[in-house]
């Protein structure tokens, strides 16, 4: 799918935002549950117009950052190269946080569900992807793992952010499995993605050394 068009299908998702946010104000509740804690029990609220309006409003300054990003980049150059993994990767994303909205006001409306057990899925294939963008990734500065190691060597970013894809991947399905297992969703969708980010800044300083020292030689 080209760029243009994915931006326009996120344009509408956050213009629908909008849009029913302002439908649906005159019936909502003054205060709305926003936060839920790891069972599923809400544990925070807000004002229904921050509650209807302020996710909408976070995706369009998302969105507008998203579009200066592939421009300002000093290695722009190199984001065209897997511009159809990133586009598809924010089409993901938004369509997450679209469906959290819906998750939100369906519960303020009255309807009762777990809701950490509907957002697994959702999270895990966004962690999945996750993964698929930064094993495509090339050098840049605001994509894939970012390291002083990998930004000064393309061999140790190609081998760092093959190692992170795996292992957010791998992430993304442990964190879909949290739909099966509700009451160990929290730790299926966190540990595992602490662990994914954390390796391979490690390795990433790791293979750098060996190539430091393979220079050497």
């Amino acid at each position: 799918m080209k760029t243009k068009n994915i931006q326009i299908l996120i344009s509408c998702l956050i213009l629908a935002s909008f849009v029913l946010g302002a439908y649906l104000y005159p019936i909502m509740p003054d205060r709305m549950a926003s936060h839920w804690d790891a069972s599923g029990s809400v544990n925070g609220y807000m004002p229904k117009l921050s509650g209807l309006f302020l996710m909408p409003i976070i995706s369009t300054v998302l969105f507008l950052a998203f579009l200066v990003i592939p421009r300002i980049d000093p290695l722009k150059e190199n984001i065209a190269k897997f511009r159809a993994y990133f586009d598809l990767f924010i089409l993901l994303l938004f369509g997450f946080l679209f469906y959290l909205y819906l998750l939100t006001i369906l519960w303020d409306l009255g309807y009762r569900f777990n809701i950490i057990q509907l957002m697994a899925p959702a999270i895990g294939l966004l962690i999945f992807y996750a993964g698929v963008l930064t094993e495509n990734a090339k050098q840049n500065w605001f994509i894939g793992v970012r390291t002083p190691w990998t930004l000064s060597s393309e061999t140790v970013w190609n081998k760092t952010n093959r190692l992170a894809g795996k292992l957010f991947k791998a992430a993304g399905i442990l964190a879909a499995l949290g739909a099966a297992f509700p009451q160990y969703a929290i730790f299926l969708i966190l540990v595992p993605v602490i662990l994914a980010g954390i390796y391979p800044l490690i390795y990433s300083y790791q293979e750098y050394q060996k190539v430091i020292k393979e220079n050497e030689i």
